[in-house]
Formats: structure tokens, C-alpha cells, sequence
């Protein structure tokens, strides 16, 4: 009898073995997910792309991939496809793996709790979906109300628009921090990666799970606050409204035209009716610091630190839990001794550490060393 296909062994073998074991084929199930188009590779005036990346399967707890599946045909032994199950294992964030060839299973527990780390299942004895999301949970450490908040659902809008891989590792790590009540966030995501959407799910699922009943969103410029409003945090609908003391009518992409709602008065007198508030870290600051306009929210969300978040804005906005999501890219050359520098958020400004002499632990005043402080000139 011929060997089966790789494809033969998913439909024939694989798929009816999840299936007996509990997982919902409509629900939790998909299979052949591709999350990257491969890497874009120069040379000289020739671009082409590398392979692509897809997954077998991908089996979900709710909303959250909680273990994978890498699939061979029988040619190849039980565990061939796990090296190649890790490596996407560890970009998705995914704890737990599998690969099989239709004969068994080889399960490798990356959360390091079973013994051993690595074993042969029967076909039949694949793991339900209640038993790795009690391991997920003892690994992560979950009580059951910081469970629920984990698994509050993503906001979907009807057109299948979801967050990308990259995306959803972000929003699952902070909503799960904050969850387990870390109330210091810094989120590092490069240009055009989708920061604000990034950051419209997590407020979303926190605001849904009532684990925040209001939320300050800062940015430094009033087009970014307009455009998110009648954009990425349209959903908030009337529970959203914007730190400024003049309305302002602006035109969405398809045309139609929206008033924005303000939450504040001449006299900055904040309107405690709504949930979600927006506006620029200098409007919640006064002429002296003390001054300060808060909207009485306990939690804020920064977009796209920088330069002009030194100073009274910042301060203000580090007296509540917060949030920083920022387009700088994670690694850069010291402006001291060009070393490759880690970008961390310190709360009281940026702060650069040289790698290679990481040791050197100086002040983030610009003294001597390796570190120095965002914006701020080199002093020697």
C-alpha cells in the first residue's frame, strides 16, 4: 500500500484524532495558517522574498493559540517536523507543540512543566482543550478572575479583519501583565506595524472585562488624537470622548462626517460621564505641574513616546498605570561609543544601555559610561 501524503495524513489521521479528543474543528481548529509572506531579501537592484511561513495547525483556546501542530507524511518519523514546530512555536508565542506523521504524537511542553519536557503519545491520546488550558493556566501563574481577563474576546467589526501574529503577541503579554496587576508597560513595535490598533485592543479587552472602567489615551499631536478617534477607537462609540475644550467636525475615509465629543470645559472641569478619554499630554497639564487634568482615569495609554514626553506631561501621566506603546526601534548605535544600545523605559525618561558594556551601570543623566538620555546632547 502507498505511503500517505502529508496531506492524506492531516485529513485522515491527524484532523478525526483532535476531533476525538475534544477540539471543536469550526472553532478551535485551522489549519495551513500562514503568517508570514517570508523575508525580504536585497541584492544590488534584485529583491525577492524568502520562504514563507505556515503552520499545519494551529489549535486555539478562545482567542488564544495555545499549541501547535506540525504535520509529515509517513515517510518520515514521528518527530521529523519538530524542529521546525519549535521554531514557529517560539514567533507565535505558542507553549505547547506537536509534530506527527499519522502514527502518534511527539509533544514537546516548551512551558518546561512536564516530565519529561518531551514525549510519544498515542494517536488516541492527544491532550482536550480544558486539559492544556489548566497547563497554561498553573504555568502562567492565573488566578480565575485574571483568567477571564485573558480571555476576554478581541473586538471584530464583521470583516475578518484580526490582529497579525506579532500584533496579538503584544496584546495577549499586556493585557495578561496588567491583568496580574503590573501596572508599568512599554510595548516597542517599528514604524507602520500598527501601534494605535495594537493599543485599541488591549484597551478594548480590558475596558469589555471591567478590569479598567476608565482610560486616558495620550499622543503629542491633535491629528493623531482626531485620527484615532474616527478610526481604530470609532467602536467606543458614545462611552469616548476628547480632552479638549473646542469641538472639532473631521471627515472619515468614506466620506461622512463626524463631530468629535469633548469631556472638558473652559474652566477644566472634567465630564466624569465617559469611560474612554483622549487627548495630548499637554492638555491634562497645567501652567505649574500640580495643575494637572487627569480625567480621573486610573490607567493611560502613551502613543509613540518621545522627545516632547519629557517633562510635566510625562510626569503626569507616570501617576497612573500606564501604558507606553513607541515606533522606536529596539536597537540603535550609542551616541557614546557607537556600541549597539537597548532601548528600556525607565518612567522618567529614555534610557539607553550599550549591550557590550551593559555592566556599566551609570545614571540616565548623561554621566560617563554608555548610557545616556533620550533628546539630550552627549556630555563628556
Amino acid at each position: 500500500m502507498p505511503k500517505l501524503s502529508e496531506r492524506d495524513v492531516c485529513t485522515k489521521l491527524i484532523t478525526p484524532a483532535l476531533v476525538a479528543a475534544g477540539w471543536d474543528v469550526q472553532l478551535q481548529i485551522r489549519e495551513e495558517v500562514s503568517f508570514t509572506k517570508g523575508r525580504i531579501i536585497v541584492r544590488g537592484r534584485l529583491v525577492t522574498r524568502g520562504k514563507a511561513k505556515r503552520a499545519d495547525y494551529i489549535l486555539f483556546y478562545k482567542h488564544l493559540p495555545i499549541a501547535l501542530v506540525e504535520a509529515k507524511d509517513e515517510t518520515f518519523s514521528v518527530g521529523a517536523g519538530m524542529q521546525q514546530a519549535l521554531d514557529y512555536a517560539a514567533t507565535l508565542d505558542i507553549p505547547f507543540v506537536f509534530a506527527s506523521n499519522g502514527s502518534g504524537f511527539q509533544f514537546h511542553d516548551r512551558t518546561g512543566q512536564s516530565t519529561p519536557i518531551e514525549q510519544t503519545l498515542a494517536l488516541a491520546s492527544f491532550p482536550g482543550p480544558s486539559d492544556l488550558w489548566l497547563r497554561y493556566q498553573m504555568w502562567k501563574g492565573l488566578a480565575p478572575a485574571q483568567a477571564a481577563v485573558v480571555l476576554q474576546d478581541y473586538f471584530e467589526d464583521g470583516s475578518g479583519k484580526e490582529p497579525r501574529y506579532y500584533q496579538r503577541n503584544a496584546i495577549n503579554a499586556a493585557v495578561e501583565a496588567i491583568a496580574k496587576g503590573q501596572d508599568r508597560i512599554l510595548l516597542v513595535m517599528a514604524t507602520g506595524t500598527g501601534k494605535t490598533y495594537t493599543a485599541f485592543q488591549i484597551i478594548w479587552r480590558l475596558w469589555k472585562a471591567e478590569q479598567k472602567k476608565r482610560i486616558l489615551f495620550l499622543a503629542d499631536r491633535n491629528i493623531l488624537v482626531d485620527q484615532t478617534m474616527v478610526n481604530d477607537f470609532r467602536p467606543f462609540g458614545a462611552a469616548m470622548a476628547k480632552l479638549s475644550t473646542s469641538s472639532k467636525t473631521i471627515e472619515r475615509a468614506d466620506g461622512s462626517e463626524v463631530t468629535l465629543p469633548t469631556a472638558i470645559d473652559k474652566k477644566r472641569r472634567v465630564d466624569p460621564a465617559y469611560e474612554i478619554y483622549l487627548g495630548l499630554y499637554q492638555a491634562i497639564t497645567g501652567p505649574e505641574e500640580r495643575q494637572s487634568t487627569s480625567a480621573g482615569a486610573r490607567t493611560a495609554f502613551v502613543d509613540g513616546r518621545h522627545d516632547g514626553y519629557s517633562g510635566a506631561g510625562l510626569r503626569c501621566a507616570a501617576g497612573l498605570a500606564g501604558t507606553g506603546v513607541t515606533g522606536w526601534p529596539s536597537a540603535r548605535p550609542s551616541p557614546r561609543c557607537g556600541c549597539l544600545t537597548d532601548a528600556r523605559w525607565r518612567g522618567n525618561g529614555h534610557d539607553v544601555r550599550c549591550q557590550r558594556h551593559a555592566g556599566r551601570r551609570r545614571r540616565t543623566d548623561g554621566n560617563a559610561g554608555c548610557r545616556v538620555r533620550h533628546g539630550a546632547r552627549d556630555r563628556r
